[in-house]
């Protein structure tokens, strides 16, 4: 059975009322997007813009997560030092939660940054590992309390199906999540769009998203300006990936994604609206 909502930072989430937006803020010089900001105001100019367009969550993160980065699995993988991490968003998060009345959540894989982000105001943890890389992370979850978005990365892991593996993935982040005392209603589940699986295997992805409700958890999907989008395109770079993004939306909330994570927030929130209109049946023409 799905959980039907979730508090965060005195905002309700009512899960399959609509379709809700993450805006992603990267503080990070080595973002594949091409969005990576290593300035304070202009990551916290970026992240004020984004509230204003609609975002409902603001997402920091101070380590590249691109093909090749954050990859233990990789030979000669070099982690961001906690020390540099903490450096790039501890002051951005400290100035968005002062200043925007948006939950925040932090994209690490790392327990130490996720405790000093819950510290400097952040309100969810954002794990790319789901509790798989830092044997504490669960432990920080639980002892502050807040949600967390538990990703199954497929990096390193041999395949069999996609959603076979996704599924199987993210079911042991969420016995993980209950032995250090997490409840499982305060958990996200997105099974990693982009990594460690090919074109092909993220496109099935999509079209099988629906098959993820068995988990019986809100889903949360970043597709935004992935590789994936600009090989189907013939090989266009990140910034010119926008419609093919917004492609990818309307097809995640044909198939029940509860959560997008994008870039470009003004045009996704602007999809969704249209799309839970048909989808979810939930515009009103005096409304």
């Amino acid at each position: 059975m799905l959980a039907t909502s979730l508090n965060v930072a005195g905002k309700t989430f009512i899960w399959g009322a609509r379709t809700y937006v993450t805006g992603v803020v990267n503080c990070t010089p080595d973002s594949f997007a091409g969005d990576g900001l290593s300035d304070i105001e202009a990551a916290v100019a970026q992240a004020r813009r984004m509230a204003a367009e609609g975002a409902d969550i603001i997402d920091v993160g101070g380590e590249s997560t691109r093909p090749g980065a954050a990859d233990p699995s990789r030979p000669g993988f070099e982690a961001v030092p906690v020390e540099e991490e903490l450096r790039r968003v501890i002051p951005v998060i400290e100035r968005i939660s002062g200043e925007i009345d948006v939950p925040i959540s932090i994209d690490t894989h790392k327990a130490a940054v996720a405790r000093e982000a819950i510290n400097a105001g952040a309100h969810i943890v954002n794990d790319i590992w789901g509790f798989h890389y830092d044997a504490d992370m669960a432990k920080v979850v639980a002892e502050a309390k807040v949600p967390a978005i538990v990703m199954h990365n497929q990096r390193g892991r041999p395949h069999r199906d996609v959603i076979g593996d996704i599924a199987d993935g993210l079911s042991e982040s969420i016995r993980r999540a209950e032995v250090a005392g997490v409840p499982k209603e305060r958990l996200i589940v997105d099974p990693g769009f982009g990594f460690g699986w090919q074109p092909e295997q993220n496109l099935e992805m999509l079209r099988r998203l629906a098959e993820l409700k068995q988990l019986g958890l809100p889903v949360l999907i970043g597709t935004s300006r992935k590789s994936t989008i600009g090989r189907v395109l013939g090989g266009l770079p990140a910034e010119e990936r926008l419609e093919g993004t917004l492609a990818t939306v309307a097809v995640a909330i044909a198939n029940g994604v509860d959560i997008l994570r994008v870039h470009d927030v003004k045009a996704s929130v602007r999809v969704a609206r249209v799309a839970d209109a048909i989808v979810r049946g939930n515009w009103r023409a005096d409304a």
